[in-house]
C-alpha cells in the first residue's frame, strides 16, 4: 500500500495528464495558503474559465463515490482558497468554476461545474 501522499500525486499527475488531452492549460497544483490547499488550478480555452479541480480517489465505490467526500465545509475552503488565489493573481474579474475530478479504481471522471 503506497502512503496516502504518494497516491496523490500518482492521482493528481493522472488529472493533470487528463486535462492536458482535453486542451486545459495548468496554471498551478497544490496551492496552498493558510486558508486551505487547491489541487489543480487550470485555464479551459473553450470556456475561458479559470478552472479549480479538486482530485479526489476511492479504490472502491463501497463506501461512495469520491465527490461524496467533499463536504459543505471543504468546498467553502475551497472558495475561500480561490479567491486568495484569484486575487494574488489580479484575476479577481476572471470567470471561474469549479470542477472535480473523481478516480474510482484508475477511472476517472470528471465533473464540471460540480459546486
Amino acid at each position: 500500500m503506497l502512503p496516502t501522499s504518494t497516491l496523490g500525486k500518482k492521482y493528481e499527475n493522472m488529472s493533470i495528464n487528463y486535462l492536458k488531452t482535453q486542451k486545459y492549460k495548468i496554471l498551478d497544483r497544490n496551492f496552498s495558503c493558510p486558508a486551505g490547499e487547491l489541487d489543480i488550478v487550470a485555464f479551459d480555452p473553450e470556456t475561458k474559465y479559470i478552472v479549480f479541480v479538486e482530485v479526489k480517489y476511492r479504490a472502491t465505490n463501497a463506501f461512495g463515490r469520491p465527490i461524496e467526500a467533499i463536504t459543505p465545509q471543504k468546498v467553502h475552503k475551497i472558495y475561500i482558497t480561490s479567491q486568495v488565489y484569484l486575487k494574488l493573481k489580479g484575476w479577481l474579474d476572471k470567470n471561474i468554476r469549479y470542477d472535480v475530478i473523481e478516480i474510482i479504481d484508475d477511472k476517472l471522471r470528471h465533473i464540471i461545474n460540480a459546486f
